[in-house]
């Protein structure tokens, strides 16, 4: 299986899941999306399964791990130091939005609540993070 171009979605709440995948089909985003559903299984996928995302939509609120703590460890390993990483989160706490670009994360976005605006979200996220971004190529 080709997992260049796949997202890798990590969510735990069933509702979000299913609202994010409705608004990739959508925003017409043809990549694969893996789902993970707590931050132990998201670097279960990373470090054990060879899936290589393009780009990962990071929660914070996980069972397990929760999202900082699963972007630490992305950002402490060479083979994903330079994974895009982007928290989708409901969460509008400082604290959260400085910390996970303090552990590194490419960016920050929180989750409209109106559907349509989700859709508009994800259309522009996945332009920009799987079509118009250039990141450096892994040698590992």
């Amino acid at each position: 299986m080709s997992t260049a171009n796949t997202i890798l979605l990590v969510e735990d709440n069933i509702d979000d899941e299913e609202l994010t995948l409705r608004a990739l089909r959508k925003a017409q985003v043809p990549n694969q999306v893996v789902v993970a559903r707590d931050g132990a299984e998201a670097v279960g996928i990373l470090f054990d399964t060879g899936i290589q995302p393009k780009v990962v939509l990071l929660d914070l609120n996980l069972p397990k791990l929760d999202g900082h703590e699963v972007l630490r460890r992305i950002r402490a390993h060479e083979a994903t130091r330079h994974l895009p990483v982007v928290v989708l989160t409901s969460s509008k706490e400082d604290r959260d939005i400085t910390r996970s670009y303090q552990l590194g994360a490419n960016s920050y976005v929180r989750k409209p609540v109106d559907f349509k605006q989700f859709i508009d979200t994800l259309n522009t996220l996945s332009v920009y993070w799987l079509s118009m971004n250039h990141g450096p190529v892994s040698e590992i």
